[in-house]
């Protein structure tokens, strides 16, 4: 029988291990729930049965959403929204999130998308069904995309609401349990803030939120925070912020208030390093006291040619290695994203790239790293670039599925040139991880013969020559090489480097 009231809300499996509970369904769920309905969350990368499970749900279901990145987990939406259409020819099908939200048009030339929700969409949502529920067309409800009578129509985008004005997530939908068993972790994300003032050329969230930071105050920040502690038990918050520290005075005022309140729980965040730069030694030391274990920083390149080509001039190479000293004295993990295979970026760039954050490695034993090959995304301000060298935009939404993390072909790096770039930064990792177990040992001899066993990977690195890696076939040195890190918790993603032939 169907309920009038229940919306079912699906978030396709992704790459990688589990992030925890979907925040962006929750935050819908919120005004949902508010507005009089009654949401119901599916995390496909949690529950590997979601389509017995949508299977299930529609029948009594008023509408089915769907959020969605760009990459792989676009397959599994086309398959969960193929079964709806199939079993509920009547149900309106509503796709939102990133990739819908900058390829709004090709989403809804797909038969089974209906509705495209775009950019923020707790108050479009609400009022799409409202709408739906009265029979009346969509035309007055901002910021979304639609069909009528096979035609694409669009009304104006709504303009952002501030974060404090929408109602809070519905984290009560979140079985922590389920995730503490797939995780082992009792972990929230959670977001203080969304946006970023930068305009980096490769950045979708530039276009995302134009350049826009919508935050909540630091106590609204900390008063939450501390109640997820207490309410759910929480050992960890990975905050999903974009830049949490765009504004330092708040960053510190969040951790100054969760050190009033008395919470004891580790938190992680994203920001980059000359915000960081822009800290204090002893309001870093406050960061870590308040519970920080790990910060992840968009540093892309050791190159300041390649960043100018990025327009990332806000961040200096010698503030990366400041980031790297001020996170290393108050005992706070980092890790730094390198991007390679840029647009414009030659090999000489490369070398510098990985000799910057060698020595930068060499010095501090709390750096990591995570190398991934440039990814062209939807939207990014460097497409009309991309096009001129050979690059194809993919045209429909399965096409956009083949976009991910170091899986794109790109024309102006391949075959030779991507082999010596993906044995260097292998060669990169490796030393890195000798240099940490060096760290580690005690004994005086041993250390030095880790420092006498990294020297031909030193001598490899500055002469790029990679022939015969015996460095690499050694069984035991596998286990070392995690490419790929979360930005948010600096735990591995992966080992290898994905083939790009």
């Amino acid at each position: 029988m169907l309920n009038a009231r229940k919306v079912l809300l699906f978030l396709p499996p992704y790459s990688g291990k589990l992030l925890g509970p979907p925040l962006g369904l929750l935050s819908l769920a919120g005004s949902l729930r508010e507005a009089g309905y009654e949401p119901r969350i599916i995390d496909g990368a949690l529950r590997r049965d979601y389509l017995e499970l949508i299977r299930g749900e529609i029948r009594a279901a008023m509408c089915f959403g769907v959020s969605l990145l760009t990459g792989p987990m676009i397959r599994a939406a086309i398959e969960a929204s193929l079964m709806v259409r199939r079993l509920r020819p009547d149900l309106p099908i509503i796709y939102g999130g990133w990739h819908p939200s900058l390829c709004s048009g090709e989403t809804l030339r797909e038969p089974f998308v209906d509705v495209v929700v775009r950019h923020q969409g707790e108050i479009t949502l609400v009022e799409i069904l409202r709408a739906l529920d009265c029979g009346k067309p969509l035309d007055l409800v901002a910021g979304c995309w639609f069909k009528r009578d096979g035609r694409i129509c669009s009304t104006p985008d709504r303009p952002a609401k501030a974060l404090g004005s929408l109602p809070a997530p519905a984290w009560d939908l979140a079985n922590l349990d389920a995730y503490e068993r797939e995780t082992g972790l009792r972990k929230l994300p959670y977001a203080t803030s969304v946006g970023c003032p930068y305009a980096c050329n490769y950045c979708t969230d530039m276009v995302f939120y134009n350049r826009r930071f919508n935050a909540h105050g630091a106590e609204c920040v900390a008063d939450e925070m501390a109640e997820l502690v207490r309410r759910y038990r929480l050992t960890e918050i990975a905050l999903v912020d974009s830049n949490f520290l765009v504004d330092v005075r708040r960053a510190t005022a969040v951790a100054q208030g969760l050190l009033e309140r008395g919470v004891r729980v580790r938190w992680t965040f994203q920001a980059s390093t000359d915000l960081l730069c822009r800290m204090s030694d002893e309001d870093v030391l406050l960061l870590a006291e308040s519970g920080v274990v790990h910060i992840g920083f968009g540093t892309e390149s050791g190159s300041a040619e390649v960043l100018r080509l990025m327009n990332k001039r806000h961040q200096q190479i010698p503030q990366i290695r400041e980031a790297a000293r001020k996170c290393a004295r108050a005992g706070i993990r980092a890790t730094f994203n390198l991007i390679f295979g840029y647009p414009g970026e030659q090999e000489r760039h490369r070398r510098e790239t990985l000799r910057v954050m060698g020595e930068i490695g060499s010095e501090f034993d709390n750096v990591g790293f995570s190398p991934n090959m440039f990814t062209p995304y939807p939207g990014i301000p460097i497409w009309p670039e991309l096009r001129a060298r050979g690059l194809r935009e993919p045209d429909s939404l399965a096409a956009w599925a083949g976009i991910d993390l170091g899986v794109t072909r790109l024309p102006w790096l391949s075959g030779p040139g991507f082999k010596r770039l993906e044995r260097s930064i292998e060669y990169f990792l490796l030393d890195a991880s000798l240099n940490k177990q060096r760290r580690r040992m005690r004994s005086a001899a041993a250390r030095w013969l880790m420092n006498l066993l990294r020297k031909p990977v030193h001598w490899r690195l500055r002469n790029s020559f990679f022939g015969c890696p015996i460095e690499l076939w050694l069984g035991m040195v596998r286990e070392w090489l995690t490419v790929r890190r979360s930005l948010l918790t600096g735990q591995p993603l992966s080992l290898e480097l994905s083939r790009n032939g």
